[in-house]
């Protein structure tokens, strides 16, 4: 009679908290829009905060529509905003990028 044998060893890394999850997801669904993506890319290349005018010509939005994306990544945690005068100005919040990366240890997963 053969022995019954494990299918898998359990995982060895530690999971993330349930609330760990939930704001990774909050993240994820900010970035689940191709403007808003591009949106983190044009502010991850820029050195210095970024005018909400700005983002219309690359991505072919209107000013509103950009500030309702923009609205979406701050609420996630995203950004950082700045007013000056009418304008507002945007940065990314590069630890919470970094927290996302932590949460999901890709330098852990391309070892």
């Amino acid at each position: 009679m053969p022995t019954p044998t494990t299918c898998c060893a359990p995982l060895g890394a530690a999971s993330l908290s349930d609330d760990q999850a939930q704001a990774t997801a909050r993240v994820f669904k900010a970035l689940a829009d191709p403007a808003r993506v591009k949106i983190v890319n044009l502010l991850a290349t820029s050195p210095e905060p970024v005018c909400v005018c700005e983002f219309t010509e690359p991505l072919g939005l209107s000013q509103p529509t950009v500030s309702h994306h923009l609205k979406k990544l701050l609420d996630a945690g995203l950004l950082e905003r700045e007013q000056r005068g009418t304008w507002a100005y945007y940065r990314l919040r590069r630890d919470a990028l970094g927290g996302l990366a932590a949460a999901l240890d890709l330098e852990g997963a391309t070892r």
